[in-house]
């Protein structure tokens, strides 16, 4: 909505006039600083609008006033302008477009096709990863004077449309030569759903295993309770539920996955706020699919809220054995309110306490340093609570995990590649020269392969910022300034050559990573997400840890009781 100079000084004579009233009582002190400070930021906005040497935008200044604002809050209270879907995509899990993941892509300087999804209209018309839009609808997607954020999202809104409408997509295709070839597409948008499911199966003679991207979407519960059952009626004894990455969703749906393992009728989520309606008990409401079977919870450093509540539930509950690693922390709920001229914000209302009675909050939004920074609560500051059996669990910081499994270290030059686009790119001239792969179970990135991606590297003249020669650098100009220099000119020297950079060194150090890393880009290409997630269990130390202690009754029964 455009707005002129005469609507806006309209709004804010009724803003002025609503503050006046407002401020009547001063009686009410909090009522009258509200409104004080309301009328103050109207009349700057009016001196500015008026007396300002150049013509300022209403609707840009405004968004950085309530993003100023919202700032001091938390980062899950945001606005939605009118023209901004994302609230409403968040809460259905569903949009309509062309069904593909895009990113900057910065050899280029524009956008590209990273991931068509399975199903989709761009799989389904021939696009694929690499490829570079160039056009939409005739529209030239440069960056022009862009951040790289601004274009993604310039990007997606254009590809972006009401399911049945079509877009005419422009792109340019890599080819085995390092050229371009120009495509053009005609692509029908379709209700693009996002799979809360998006792998289930047998991992093992007798373990099922379901992935759960997701709770964001509604009614994906049912989808995971019919893998659970086709599980336990193809045989599974025990279950494990991945939950790595699951960045959470709608509370109701991950109260329905608890119920599926516990009885009717208990207590799994209480909310309290600054409200009384903003406190509410969640029970189950049905009847269980078994509340017998061995059950295991994969959980990682992004696991986080909803489905924080499932995991930390079923260990409150005794109900699970909690494998990986802590999770994010994150025991505050959000609810969609509704604004004038057809916006809206998701707001903070109230915190979460599952069973224990703990709060898995690890940051205090509401206690800011003097920077205004925040800061993870340390545990020698959370509290003790005891699950249904007695086992002291604690709240602030996440869900610990009954069973931890220490997280492979990253290396930093795989950091590198992948933020370079090197593995991207190698990608995408494999699947030139390999049109058809097998079996993700029979994949691997060959000896031969990595070579040639090597050689690709020393083509492109990879570099990388090495942690070690910043800080040795460092270390140098502070014996410098302290004086120990001259005493140590020797020991620096060593150390220097030690640390010389070494491309091919470190290639092959962390060759396995790297290699995985590769076959990870490579699959999708082929297999899309559930491509993904078979490469992944190949070699998946959370997973064989969770499916050894769920093998072994005793020492499952073990954790999941008070020790004497």
């Amino acid at each position: 909505m455009k707005w002129n100079s005469k609507k806006i000084l309209l709004v804010i004579c009724v803003a002025l006039a609503g503050g006046a009233l407002f401020s009547f009582n001063k009686g009410d002190d909090r009522n009258f600083r509200i409104a004080k400070n309301l009328d103050i930021f109207n009349a700057i906005f009016k001196e500015l609008d008026m007396f300002y040497v150049d013509t300022i935008d209403p609707e840009k200044v405004i968004k950085y006033g309530i993003d100023a604002m919202l700032a001091q809050t938390d980062p899950y209270t945001e606005y939605y302008p009118e023209e901004d879907n994302t609230l409403k995509e968040m809460t259905s899990g569903k949009f309509g477009g062309i069904g593909s993941v895009i990113r900057y892509y910065t050899p280029r300087k524009r956008v590209a096709i990273i991931e068509p999804s399975e199903g989709s209209p761009a799989a389904g018309i021939g696009l694929k990863a690499g490829d570079i839009i160039m056009e939409i609808n005739g529209k030239d997607m440069a960056q022009g004077d862009r951040i790289p954020n601004e274009l993604t999202s310039y990007v997606s809104d254009n590809l972006r449309g009401e399911p049945g409408t079509t877009c005419v997509l422009k792109v340019e295709r890599p080819t085995s030569d390092s050229t371009y070839v120009p495509m053009e597409f005609k692509i029908t948008r379709s209700t693009i759903r996002t799979n809360p499911v998006p792998y289930y199966g047998m991992a093992g003679n007798n373990v099922g295993y379901i992935v759960i991207s997701t709770f964001a979407i509604e009614n994906c519960s049912k989808e995971i309770k019919k893998a659970l059952i086709e599980l336990k009626q193809q045989g599974a004894e025990s279950i494990v539920l991945d939950l790595r990455g699951n960045g959470g969703g709608l509370l109701g749906e991950a109260v329905n996955v608890v119920n599926f393992f516990v009885p009717k009728g208990k207590e799994i989520v209480v909310t309290k706020g600054k409200i009384k309606q903003a406190g509410t008990t969640y029970k189950t409401m049905n009847e269980p699919v078994d509340t017998e079977i061995p059950l295991a919870v994969l959980v990682d450093g992004a696991t986080a809220s909803a489905s924080e509540i499932v995991s930390g539930s079923l260990q409150d509950l005794d109900r699970a054995i909690i494998v990986g690693s802590r999770t994010y922390g994150k025991g505050l709920v959000q609810v969609p309110r509704e604004l004038p001229y057809n916006s809206s914000m998701k707001v903070t209302t109230a915190k979460y306490y599952i069973p224990s009675g703990r709060c898995i909050q690890a940051i205090d939004y509401a206690k800011r340093n003097a920077d205004g920074s925040v800061a993870r609560t340390p545990d020698s500051l959370t509290h003790v609570f005891h699950t249904a059996a007695g086992r002291e669990v604690r709240d602030g910081g996440g869900i610990r995990p009954d069973v931890e499994v220490k997280a492979e270290k990253f290396p930093n030059i795989l950091f590198y590649l992948l933020n370079d686009d090197l593995i991207f790119d190698y990608a995408t001239q494999y699947c030139i020269k390999h049109p058809q792969i097998g079996e993700v179970k029979d994949f691997t990135v060959t000896d031969a392969d990595y070579v040639d991606f090597k050689k690709m590297l020393h083509k492109r003249k990879f570099t990388y910022d090495r942690q070690s020669e910043k800080m040795l650098k460092n270390l140098k100009e502070i014996a410098e300034f302290e004086g120990y220099m001259d005493g140590a000119k020797d020991e620096f020297a060593a150390l220097e050559t030690k640390l010389t950079h070494n491309l091919d060194h470190e290639l092959d150090r962390f060759s396995k990573e790297i290699k995985d890393a590769i076959a990870q880009e490579v699959i999708k290409r082929y297999y899309f997400q559930r491509g993904s997630v078979l490469q992944r269990l190949k070699d998946d130390p959370d997973l064989k840890k969770a499916i050894e202690t769920l093998n072994d009754q005793p020492e499952y029964n073990k954790i999941l009781s008070v020790t004497k």
